[in-house]
């Protein structure tokens, strides 16, 4: 169940900051059932009471990741989701448990006392209202190294997660960027403001106290994996004990005619972001494709471009991915405020003038005019130094792994968006799934494995993209899904809406825009394996919401 908001604490402790701990009665015994939990005041800072096998605890109330109140979330057992973008915490120990945070919170004493809830807090601790968990260091003499390549979210918390479990020896973090590892799902959200600053996930401070080798700037050529040897593009070829592959993907480009032309853009980077805000300003913009990144590119434009066509080859938008139904209000939602769509429909050329784009000439005929073409028609691994190895890619060259992230290769693990995985909510069917969390789960089960602490991977897919300054929010595995049951008020302008997707008479996934916290719900009830059948999603009976 979501929390509530507690009446007015009664202070034991003066609120004056000379006092390093401050404790309040913050409810009575009586006022939380098992299972329940509410968010209490403590002067100034927001605190979230759980209660469970008859144990009160208190941890800080804001998630880790984007500051959601975790009291709107999901309790189940001693876990609670965050109602936004499904980051789990443990309610005794405030420790992260599901991505995509990837910072714990601080977790404060509780007492009872004449039949009184009392709650004490640190102010030190509360003041950051993120804690890291412990770390440990390299070990002098430990021989051993793990050699991450990619610098993403799976490259990080696989370094993350070694560091945790005391894992002495060697990390080293290769990396084609030039950054340290940065938040991706920004890059189309607010793309004037992203610098290196802002954006990045840990600061350089972070890797040189826990001994994480980061190299910028450097590229894998290719592995020996009998020798277990990396060379990059610089000619160093460094050894390893235990790989990572996490390479991820990179974005397809159009092949027409005038491809090369200037203010052709794509989004892979934070300068990729800065250059196509700047180039768009005023001007003419044509996205090319319509799933996430295209859709949030178009929604982010609509106050600062001059006119924006979206082009798309199937009916309506994200219906691959989210269905017909929901990738109309998208389109409505973005309709409205004047952005054009050719549906059905695919570019055969670009035109342009003084080496420039000018105009894009589609199958259907129609010719847009265009200062800026911006293309996201989807990805493709980068796995093309694994050629002459043994280690297994399907047929779209996705290296394949189990359920422990491992390759058919010993030593040899891959997460992230290069992983093609069981998923275990899909009966261990091997998916790719480009989900930011999913990456950061895995680069966490490949830690835990390479360290033979034997962990499979059951993280539930969670993702959400941002229209219009809403967020639209995903949990589950929606494909092959035969029907959906829509859910709220999706005709009119103040829409809410909750879509249901099911196959076998059961709910696989689950996509929600003002219905928090239901998807966080849904997916900790797939989590769990518990069913929600085709009857009760039909239902006006909220009850099967309850996980607890």
């Amino acid at each position: 169940m979501s929390g509530t908001k507690a009446p007015c604490s009664e202070f034991t402790d003066s609120d004056s900051d000379d006092k390093e701990e401050q404790t309040a009665m913050v409810c009575l015994e009586t006022d939380l059932h098992d299972g329940q939990m509410m968010e209490v005041d403590i002067g100034r800072h927001s605190v979230l009471l759980t209660r469970c096998d008859g144990k009160y605890s208190a941890i800080s109330n804001q998630c880790s990741h984007y500051g959601a109140p975790l009291s709107k979330g999901v309790i189940s057992g001693h876990k609670v989701r965050c109602p936004w973008h499904g980051s789990c915490f443990n309610a005794l120990t405030g420790d992260l448990e599901e991505f995509p945070g990837i910072d714990s919170l601080p977790c404060h004493k509780v007492k009872i006392q004449n039949s009184k809830v009392y709650v004490s807090i640190n102010k030190k601790d509360i003041r950051h209202q993120k804690r890291l968990q412990r770390m440990g260091a390299a070990v002098p003499g430990v021989n051993h190294t793990v050699l991450l390549l990619g610098g993403g979210a799976a490259s990080l918390i696989c370094a993350e997660t070694l560091r945790q479990e005391n894992y002495g020896g060697r990390i080293i973090m290769a990396s084609r960027d030039d950054l340290l590892p940065y938040d991706k799902t920004r890059l189309s959200k607010v793309m004037n403001v992203l610098s290196g600053d802002t954006i990045v996930l840990r600061k350089k401070e972070f890797f040189q106290q826990y001994n994480i080798e980061v190299w910028l700037q450097k590229e894998a050529l290719s592995v020996d994996t009998e020798k277990k040897t990396v060379t990059f593009d610089d000619g160093l070829v460094q050894s390893y004990d235990q790989l990572l592959l996490s390479t991820g993907c990179r974005a397809k480009g159009l092949d027409v005619p005038g491809r090369k032309l200037d203010n052709i853009k794509m989004l892979e980077t934070p300068e990729d972001a800065r250059q196509i805000h700047a180039a768009s300003l005023g001007c003419n913009i044509v996205l090319v494709g319509t799933s996430f990144v295209g859709m949030e590119v178009a929604s982010y434009m609509i106050d600062k471009a001059s006119s924006i066509t979206v082009v798309g080859s199937s009916d309506m938008p994200y219906q691959n991915t989210l269905g017909r139904e929901v990738g109309k209000i998208t389109m409505m939602m973005l309709l409205e405020k004047g952005v054009r769509f050719y549906m059905n429909d695919h570019v055969t050329e670009i035109k342009g003038v003084n080496g420039k784009v000018k105009e894009v000439v589609l199958k259907s005929g129609n010719v847009i005019p265009a200062d800026v073409l911006i293309v996201g028609i989807g990805s493709m691994p980068n796995s093309e130094f694994l050629q002459g190895t043994k280690i297994q890619k399907n047929s779209k060259n996705y290296v394949v792994v189990d359920k422990y992230m491992r390759t058919n290769v010993p030593d040899v693990f891959c997460a992230g968006d290069l992983a093609s995985f069981p998923l275990a909510l899909a009966k261990n069917q091997l998916v790719n799934i480009g989900h930011w969390q999913m990456a950061q789960a895995q680069g966490r089960i490949a830690a835990l494995n390479m360290l033979k602490k034997t962990t499979e991977l059951t993280s539930v897919p969670y993702y959400w993209t941002v229209l219009q300054g809403r967020t639209i929010r995903y949990a589950g595995y929606g494909e092959g899904y035969t029907e959906i049951v829509m859910k709220g008020n999706y005709e009119f302008e103040e829409r809410k809406f909750l879509a249901l997707y099911i196959k076998n008479d059961e709910v696989i996934a689950a996509v929600g825009l003002d219905y928090d916290p239901v998807v966080s719900a849904v997916a900790e009830r797939l989590l769990s394996g518990k069913v929600i059948t085709k009857k009760e999603a039909q239902s006006d009976d909220p009850s099967w919401l309850q996980v607890s």
